[in-house]
């Protein structure tokens, strides 16, 4: 292990995060009672131009009035590059109260975007009075946010999330597809041709797989909790679940949700298992034995445990603790 370890975010539960726009206001009270680990409500994508000012009362009124419960809640203010930003970060803070937990920061280009932000929202917290610290969920979402993915996770110790916005990744790239995450049917390889007259096979890849590998990459060295964006089609299950399988292999704590439905999908996805927590605990039993008799490493069902094996036991068990205090 290196002398420099990175500070870990604070502990909250990232499993699933539902989108709403502070446009509808009639759709908070169901997002407070439902099972999403992170609601944010939305002030950028998903809000007309035209609708921006009193999405942005809805929210403040929403902070003060509905009953969030012990969920973590979320604000996405829009983008450094529009007019709305400055007045959604004075007016949610300086009149939503003390509800609230994170800002949402989208399209983040640099880390002076961040610095700015730090800046702004540490001078609101002294001015006001404000006893909760904001914590920022950065959206990497641009060619230039991945170039900079490294030193933008470094750039403030509000920080607490990396997430992936597939869509706006996808145009700033100038990538061949409409899609909103998800496979690509262009996007594979065709093996060589075969002696005589057989067929050739076609395999898809993930076409994401470098931006998320390496957005994750960037959130675990510094503490922060990898998050993967949106899957567009909310009317295929199978589809989603393929799409957080494979960010959850690569180290994603867990999913947007852009409709309920997906919610519990989420949960359950990026939860251990019965079967794997048990599994867990019996990796760090044995290894614990092992210790005590001075071995370094032991064999457990076929299979070589040392040291490793209980940081990846441990991590699990307290992934089961963390959702069962919920």
């Amino acid at each position: 292990m290196s002398f420099t370890i990175p500070e870990p975010a604070p502990a909250r539960l990232n499993r699933s995060e539902l989108a709403v726009p502070g446009s509808s206001p009639k759709l908070f009270e169901k997002a407070a009672r439902g099972p999403a680990d992170i609601v944010f409500l939305d002030l950028e994508d998903a809000v007309a131009p035209d609708d921006k000012p009193q999405a942005r009362k809805n929210i403040i009124a929403a902070l003060h009035e509905v009953d969030w419960g012990d969920k973590t809640l979320s604000v996405r203010i829009n983008g450094l590059d529009t007019p709305y930003m400055y007045r959604d970060v004075i007016d949610v803070l300086e009149q939503g109260g003390e509800r609230l937990d994170l800002l949402m920061i989208p399209k983040v280009g640099t880390a002076a975007d961040i610095y700015a932000l730090d800046m702004l929202v540490t001078q609101i917290e002294q001015a006001t009075g404000r006893r909760k610290r904001i914590g920022f969920e950065i959206l990497i979402e641009t060619a230039l946010g991945m170039q900079n993915v490294h030193e933008i996770a470094a750039a403030s110790k509000r920080n607490e999330s990396l997430h992936f916005g597939v869509a706006d990744y996808a145009a700033s790239t100038k990538a061949k597809t409409t899609n909103i995450g998800g496979p690509n049917r262009l996007y594979g390889v065709l093996t060589d041709k075969p002696e005589g007259e057989g067929a050739r096979d076609f395999f898809w890849g993930d076409m994401w797989h470098y931006a998320t590998a390496r957005l994750v990459v960037a959130a675990r060295a510094n503490g922060l909790r990898p998050v993967d964006g949106p899957f567009g089609d909310f009317s295929d299950g199978e589809g989603f679940t393929a799409q957080a399988n494979r960010a959850a292999v690569l180290g994603c704590e867990g999913k947007w949700a852009i409709h309920p439905s997906q919610v519990p999908l989420a949960n359950d996805l990026f939860s251990p298992s019965t079967a794997e927590v048990a599994q867990a605990r019996r990796i760090i039993a044995a290894m614990e034995e092992a210790q005590a008799s001075g071995r370094g490493a032991v064999a457990l069902e076929g299979k070589l445990l040392d040291i490793a094996s209980i940081r990846q036991a441990k991590v699990m068990v307290q992934k089961a603790e963390q959702i069962a205090r919920r």
